[in-house]
């Protein structure tokens, strides 16, 4: 039972002081939200479900472990500390690699993979590239394939058929065979502007695509990217640490510019070591060269498919090419008059039997069963809400298992729907957010749950949805972390408000302990806003600035705010409908939502309305200054965190995908720019942003500085030297947030206040 909720069956209260729950206490370890695993995993053979966890007294340094799923047994499978210090030094592609897929704040284990057979699993260390025997115990079950002194492998890899373990090594693909040998060069060699079997910068940051190769199901073949950056703008720009200012030049492809020349090769290893294997063979990939490489993929071992985006777009082919025939056909082509998302719901049946597609061409992402010759089969789903991934395919049994939020959007559950169509069953039971991993063929899986009153629990399901086994229990109880806080946890008020177009945009509340509907209190409104990340959800958050519902909301409810936020629209997981009205808007609609929900807030008779203030990272700290030259009537303090000012300034994928090209949408440009509205900016301002920020150039905030300045306006600056987007590692993440909340405890709550 947990512990608040025995503590009011017995009728107890407890006042807790405002400094019970503190920042500090919030980044430290042991984590306040119990055990967590990551990136959990079934075995293809679904025996073992492994996992990384972090340490006692380091949650950000990850081991190896697994849960054999026979005898209910739980084991540490591999001790980082067992194979190279905690000072890892990392290649300058492995840091840009880990800050795209934000695991920048991890060290020791960052990622494995189960070869095919389920009985080894590779992962990469400091440079190096090992692989566990699971049929062996300790150290003495490790064997190192790589040395971090030939150079640092990145993206490593096992072949389908578990001959090689590949990775990437300078710019070039590289394998290794796994019963013994000398690595094999499997592309060119870097040079110059030209890398291969690496993702591109956009790629990496705004695709979903971290990889630059994909193995051929028999090993006998890999297909891999040909990038040259040559196109690409360079720019030099600083990168200021504590000790030193190193200038960079980065090819960073600014909205409206050139992006990098994108190519597609294949190369064969038929004939096994040497130089007897044919070269690369060049992939056509249409006859306009200013495309997306969005996804790769192998139907078997002739055939190659890839998804070809266009530059604006709103069109996305599926392409198939037969290697012997050297012919293509396009088997899909999804287009819209705003843009088409990227996704990875792409599976094809054994047997050539066809493939499953999805498309958001209805409003709401659905499945459809297409056969290879291109022909509409069928479609698979069709519910009143979206799906949001596919995350196994059963095609022995005709299910597909996805995730979707089912009739309550701010929920998250696993549904089961048969391939010929027909009504699904949804396998999760309980309310609230549900994530789940799949063994290979959809035969078990693991899901983590959590609920706004219910930290995240671990457990194993058949396929039926039954429950098998619990990983990871983490009870609420009087030996949990969060046990000394438990009791004055406070719940959400959810609601709903109108847009403009009469969309109901759903709201949380967090309401202060003991609140008093007669009293007026401060408020602090939180949200992303942006494409990509809904905040309002029924949760528990386990991280800081990634909900409603995570510990920072608990932290400043308990310091005496009103805690509020509302996803505008343009947010995810409403469908095309609700994310369509931002084209070519932001900084308009998406502002305009948000007020919306602040004036609702500062109309309710317990909010001062002279106390509200507004905080955002990222694309939330775009909105924060937007508000305070917008809506300056009701925000009275606000914190930006690494905002973007100027949308020209920012990446060609992410931009023109919500914006258009610059030269098509003048107006719009100039509207979502900040510093169109710089002399407008009212109230006070906290401006936080890291120094070496590759993605949200620095420049964004000194481009903003001196508009500022000019016209002789007080603002607060944080600035921290190495910072990236992501401002990781405990103690910068705890000067962040004691900034802003001393920021906020300062204009917020004014002397003599309540």
């Amino acid at each position: 039972m947990r512990l608040f909720a025995f503590l009011a069956l017995l009728g107890l209260s407890m006042t807790l002081r405002a400094d019970d729950l503190t920042l500090a206490r919030l980044f430290a370890d042991p984590p306040l939200s119990g055990p967590a695993p990551r990136l959990l995993k079934v075995s293809p053979d679904g025996s073992r479900v492994t996992f990384l966890r972090g340490r006692a007294d380091d949650g950000n340094r990850l081991d190896l472990w697994e849960y054999r799923i026979r005898d209910g047994q739980t084991r540490r499978l591999v001790d980082a500390d067992w194979l190279g210090p905690r000072d890892e030094a990392l290649s300058d592609e492995e840091k840009a690699r880990r800050e795209r897929a934000r695991i920048a704040a991890f060290s020791g284990i960052v990622d494995y993979q189960f070869a095919p057979d389920g009985r080894s699993i590779l992962f990469p260390l400091a440079g190096a590239l090992y692989l566990y025997d699971l049929r062996g115990e300790g150290t003495e079950a490790v064997r190192a394939l790589t040395r971090a002194e030939d150079g640092f492998a990145t993206d490593p890899k096992v072949s389908p058929g578990g001959r090689y373990v590949s990775f990437v090594r300078a710019g070039a693909l590289w394998a290794v065979p796994i019963a013994g040998g000398a690595p094999l060069r499997l592309s060119p060699a870097a040079e110059g502007t030209v890398t291969w079997a690496m993702a591109e910068f956009v790629a990496q940051e705004e695709m979903d695509r971290l990889t630059g190769y994909w193995w051929a199901p028999d090993d006998a073949a890999v297909a891999f990217t040909r990038v040259d950056e040559a196109p690409v703008t360079l720019a030099r720009r600083f990168e200021i640490y504590a000790d030193r200012t190193e200038v960079i030049e980065q090819r960073y492809p600014a909205a409206g510019e050139p992006n990098v020349e994108i190519g597609l090769f294949v190369a064969r290893l038929d004939g096994g070591e040497g130089a007897a294997n044919p070269p690369p063979q060049a992939i056509d990939l249409g006859p306009d060269k200013d495309i997306y490489l969005a996804r790769v993929h192998w139907v078997d071992a002739k055939r190659l498919a890839f998804q070809r985006q266009s530059r604006d777009q709103r069109r996305l082919d599926l392409v198939l090419h037969d290697l012997a025939e050297g012919t293509q056909r396009v088997l899909v082509s999804e287009t819209s008059p705003t843009w088409v998302n990227l996704h990875d719901d792409l599976r094809f049946l054994p047997g050539g039997r066809g493939f499953l597609w999805s498309s958001e061409r209805s409003g709401r992402k659905q499945l459809y069963l297409y056969g290879l010759d291109g022909a509409l089969q069928r479609q698979v789903t069709d519910t009143p809400w979206p799906i949001e991934n596919v995350l196994a395919l059963d095609a022995a049994r005709g299910l597909v298992y996805v995730h979707a939020p089912g009739p309550d959007p701010l929920e998250k559950h696993v549904y089961a729907h048969p391939l010929r169509g027909g009504e699904p069953r949804r396998l999760t039971t309980e309310a609230g957010w549900h994530e789940a991993v799949f063994a290979g063929g959809g035969a078990v899986f693991v899901a983590t749950h959590s609920a706004p009153d219910t930290p995240p629990r671990v457990r194993l399901f058949d396929a039926s949805g039954r429950q098998r086994a619990v990983l990871e229990a983490n009870p609420l109880d009087d030996d949990h972390p969060y046990a000394p806080f438990a009791a004055g946890h406070l719940a959400p008020e959810y609601g709903t408000l109108a847009a403009e177009d009469g969309q109901a945009m759903h709201y949380a509340v967090i309401k202060p302990p003991g609140f008093d509907p007669a009293r007026r209190y401060p408020a602090i409104v939180r949200y992303y806003g942006g494409p990509g990340r809904q905040f309002v959800r029924r949760d528990w958050t386990a991280g800081v600035n990634t909900g409603i519902t995570d510990l920072l909301s608990q932290y400043w409810a308990r310091q005496g705010y009103v805690v509020f936020a509302i996803d505008n629209r343009g947010t995810p997981r409403r469908g095309k409908v609700f994310e369509d009205p931002l084209y070519r808007k932001m900084g308009t609609l998406d502002v305009a939502d948000q007020k919306v929900g602040i004036e609702w807030l500062a109309a309710q008779p317990w909010i001062d309305r002279a106390r509200i203030g507004a905080f955002g990272w990222s694309y939330g700290g775009y909105l924060t200054l937007m508000l305070l030259a917008k809506a300056p009537d009701l925000v009275h303090a606000g914190a930006a965190v690494a905002p973007v000012s100027d949308w020209a300034l920012y990446d060609t994928h992410y931009t023109e995908r919500y914006m258009d090209h610059p030269e098509a949408n003048v107006e719009g440009y100039r509207e979502g720019n900040v510093l169109t509205y710089a002399d407008a900016i009212r109230g006070r301002l906290l401006l936080i942003h890291g120094m070496a920020d590759d993605n949200v150039l620095f420049t964004h905030s000194t481009a903003l500085m001196a508009p500022l300045q000019a016209r002789a306006f007080p603002f607060e600056l944080m600035t921290y030297p190495g910072g990236k987007h992501g401002l990781v590692g405990t103690p910068i993440r705890t000067h962040v947030y004691e900034a802003i909340d001393r920021f906020f405890a300062r204009e917020l709550r004014p002397k003599g206040a309540d």
